[in-house]
Formats: C-alpha cells, sequence, structure tokens
C-alpha cells in the first residue's frame, strides 16, 4: 500500500473511511483500531533500534501528509521513542517536540479519546520530553510532568504521565494509602498484616503475558521469603471483560479473576487481591506487571514498571529483609 493513498483526515467521525482491522473489545465504548503502514513500520524499526532507517522512512512520507493528522503524529512520536531508546537525544527532542505540538493542535478540533492514534501520539510526545529534560535538570522533568499530569486527568494518558512522574520522585518517599475498599472473594486487608513487614505491590492484569511470566517468580520469593518479613499484595482493577475480550459485567469479571488465580498459581492462598481502578491510576499503573517495594518503614525503595527478573527482585529484596 502507497502512504500517499492513505485517506487524510481531522476529526473523528472520518474513521469511517478507514478499512477496520481489528476491534477493540477491551473497552466497547472507546475508538475503533485501525492500521497505518507508517505507524507501524516505524514502531517496528523503533523497537529494533534501527534509528536511521526510521528516520528515512518518516521523512520519505513527510510530503505525502498534507496538514497534521493523528497517523503521523503517531508515526512521528514512534521515531522519537526510538531515537530515545538508543540515546539519540537530538533526534528524540525534535520528534517529541512535532508530535506534542501538533497534538495540542488537533485537540482544538477533536478529543483526545475520540480517536485511536492521537494518545499515543501525544502521550509518547510527553513522556519523552520528560526524559529530555530530566537528563540536565530532573526538577524541570517532574514539574513538566505534573503539570501535564493535571492538563490530561482524566484522559487514556493520564496512567501512562503519571508513571514517568513517579519514575523521577517516588522512591525515598513514604508510600500512599491504597484503595482497599473492594478486595477479592472473602479476603480482608487489615492493616496490621502491613505493620513493619517488607511489602512488595504487584500490579497487574488478568490478560496480562508478561504477568504469567511474572507469576512463578513471586511465588518462588513468597515461599522463601514470607518467614523473613516478606508479604505481596496484589492490586488489580476490572477491565469489563474476560477471556477472548469477552464483554461481562463486574461480578462475572471478580468470579473470572478468582478462577484464574485458583488455577494458575496458589496465590489465592495468600495474596490480598484489592480491586480498584483507582489505585492504577495514582501508581501510573499504564504498564503491567507494575511492581513497587516498600520497606518495612514503609518507604518505596523500588518503582518499576514491567516484568523484573527473580535475581533483580532478590537482590532489591534481600537487604531490606
Amino acid at each position: 500500500m502507497k502512504l500517499n493513498m492513505v485517506l487524510r483526515r481531522t476529526r473523528r467521525k472520518r474513521m469511517t473511511n478507514w478499512p477496520i482491522v481489528v476491534t477493540l473489545l477491551l473497552i466497547a465504548s472507546g475508538p475503533v483500531a485501525t492500521t497505518h503502514p507508517l505507524v507501524d513500520q516505524t514502531k517496528k524499526l523503533a523497537w529494533a533500534h534501527r534509528v536511521d532507517e526510521a528516520q528515512h522512512l518518516v521523512e520519505s512520507a513527510r510530503s505525502g501528509f498534507q496538514g497534521t493528522t493523528q497517523e503521523w503524529l503517531a508515526a512521528v512520536s514512534w521515531m522519537s521513542r526510538g531515537a530515545s531508546f538508543v540515546g539519540r537525544w537530538d533526534l528524540a527532542e525534535r520528534y517529541a517536540n512535532e508530535a506534542l505540538v501538533g497534538s495540542e493542535m488537533l485537540l482544538d478540533t477533536i478529543d483526545l479519546d475520540e480517536d485511536f492514534y492521537l494518545p499515543t501520539a501525544l502521550g509518547a510526545a510527553i513522556e519523552v520530553m520528560g526524559k529530555f529534560y530530566a537528563r540536565t535538570s530532573r526538577s524541570r522533568a517532574i514539574s513538566f510532568f505534573e503539570e501535564q499530569r493535571e492538563r490530561y486527568l482524566g484522559t487514556s494518558i493520564e496512567e501512562r504521565i503519571q508513571k514517568n512522574y513517579l519514575l523521577l520522585s517516588f522512591e525515598g518517599k513514604p508510600f500512599p494509602k491504597l484503595q482497599t475498599t473492594n478486595i477479592l472473594a472473602e479476603q480482608v486487608l487489615d492493616p496490621a498484616i502491613l505493620d513493619r513487614k517488607v511489602v512488595l505491590y504487584y500490579f497487574w492484569a488478568h490478560w496480562c503475558g508478561d504477568c504469567r511470566r511474572q507469576e512463578p517468580i513471586l511465588e518462588r520469593l513468597h515461599q522463601e521469603y514470607s518467614g523473613r518479613g516478606l508479604t505481596i499484595v496484589g492490586p488489580t482493577r476490572l477491565y469489563g471483560y474476560v477471556a477472548r475480550g469477552r464483554s461481562a459485567a463486574p461480578s462475572e469479571e471478580l468470579e473470572y479473576i478468582e478462577a484464574l488465580l485458583s488455577r494458575r498459581h496458589s496465590f489465592k492462598k495468600w495474596m490480598i487481591v484489592p480491586v480498584s481502578k483507582e489505585n492504577f491510576l495514582k501508581f501510573g499503573v499504564s504498564s503491567t506487571p507494575t511492581l513497587v517495594l516498600v520497606d518495612r518503614e514503609s518507604i518505596v525503595r523500588l518503582y518499576h514498571p514491567g516484568e523484573m527478573s527473580y535475581n533483580e527482585l532478590n537482590n532489591a529484596i534481600t537487604p531490606l529483609l
């Protein structure tokens, strides 16, 4: 497919002109997911650290886009991320700034979460710009993320901004109160259970493949260190669906999560599972798993979006026991 044959648009309602490739079942009311060749190819090159090829691809396609579109900005944002992955910060800042300014312009005519690509473009641009600022001024980066977080409260990129803010500011701070109104099954989270304990908070999702790989490691750590003061708490949230994206009421999804834990591991017997969307917002869980390690004084010692190996977690936990 030639890039210059792709239909141009500036408003979400014109999405009906695009061939639908994948329907998002994750959020029934969300925008329809489409694929765009430039975005897909730039993303692949970015992850492969082939930055020069990605830049050539993007710049060769630039003339085919008359005006700023969401798809163009998504490709540009992936170019910025790819450059940041390999430390090419001059390129990363240039393309991130283009994606940021362009996204802000489009927000005059479209709501952020009415489009599939715009949250990707804006979220990535904010992330890369913040990391660029952090190279020379941590305080400037923190202030930038604070400003952007306030600006985009209640949108789909709020968690992503909060994650990047916490990556710079969370470690060494007191662990904030966890929302525990809803606990899986008949479990109860008594504050006394966590008093003077080393606590590993494992934020996870029932659909998350990376979480499945993380869980045997957590079970091993529980077996080895629960007798020495380690407690593992597993906050999760509801997404409105169960297996294969089938829509589900909250009660059905809770039953599904409980059965999943019982089937996969012995977690149900020893891991308390608070269920709350608010926890994911507060702790910036845009990536699952996210791991937060807290010492016996309730001070955050580790904040890590993504998987961790046994050795990485073991090395972080044992000095605190």
